[in-house]
């Protein structure tokens, strides 16, 4: 089985297709989505997800690259996580590619949620976007690694380099691949990926976005989520039972979900 530990099934152009969006995760054999909080306003979309349907679960949080929305609080996230659908805190981190000027928000806001983080008990999903030097060094500042008192977490459909793969992985963190791990111009991705080791490793769509191959260029969804575990084990001369395997067990112990 597989599971899509990322994805934004409460978009408008995946929830019009809800059922059809089910029915193609159980003919691929994808048991299990966390659909992905973006902001406060549409909060309410993706934990009424989580609660209608048990194989779903929810994330709280704010996106890096929404500027003009809502600022949550510590105290805010840790209540709203509380709900037993909520596994994690965000997504979050830095994003510096598509924002200019001063970004001290941007900033302010990640280290809010990795402390909402560390007093709730919940990980970490992170996003980190020609900001990896931040990223890091703010996680290492507010103690994100469970030897601080974190919770640790994800570094969600990861682009950056080994070194700071490496970096996340020693405070505890997994690295999740998404669709673009396929594309024939990721290679210096594809080497990060064959040098992760199996047991850090998850796997996600980020759907709508950046269908794998050979759907490139379409809208993404969960069902497709196998055709990245089918490149990893490729890639990684390993068979795909064990990325399945891995990567499904990774997700449970990460996100503190008893299996049924």
């Amino acid at each position: 089985m597989f599971i899509d530990s990322h994805c934004h099934i409460n978009f408008p152009e995946l929830a019009a297709r809800m059922p059809e969006i089910l029915a193609k995760m159980a003919e691929n054999h994808v048991t299990h989505a966390l659909c992905v909080s973006v902001d406060l306003p549409d909060f309410p979309q993706v934990l009424a997800l989580a609660e209608q349907y048990p194989h779903i679960y929810a994330s709280v949080g704010v996106h890096p690259d929404y500027e003009d929305t809502p600022e949550p609080s510590v105290e805010q996230l840790v209540e709203l996580a509380r709900h037993p659908k909520i596994v994690a805190i965000g997504e979050t981190g830095l994003d510096y590619y598509r924002l200019e000027g001063d970004l001290e928000w941007q900033r302010e806001r990640f280290r809010t949620h990795i402390r909402a983080s560390r007093e709730s008990g919940k990980p970490l999903i992170i996003h980190t976007r020609s900001a990896s030097l931040d990223t890091i060094r703010i996680m290492q500042e507010e103690g994100a690694a469970p030897d601080k008192g974190g919770a640790a977490g994800v570094m969600h459909c990861f682009t950056e380099s080994l070194e700071v793969a490496e970096a996340a992985m020693e405070m505890g963190f997994y690295i999740s691949f998404s669709g673009i791990v396929t594309f024939k111009s990721a290679k210096e991705l594809q080497a990060v990926a064959r040098a992760v080791p199996l047991e850090r490793m998850l796997i996600e769509t980020d759907s709508p976005y950046l269908a794998p191959v050979p759907y490139r260029g379409k809208m993404n969804e969960p069902g497709f989520v196998p055709h990245v575990a089918e490149f990893i084990a490729e890639l990684k001369g390993v068979s795909l039972r064990d990325v399945a395997q891995q990567t499904t067990d990774n997700f449970f112990k990460l996100f503190n979900i008893q299996r049924n």
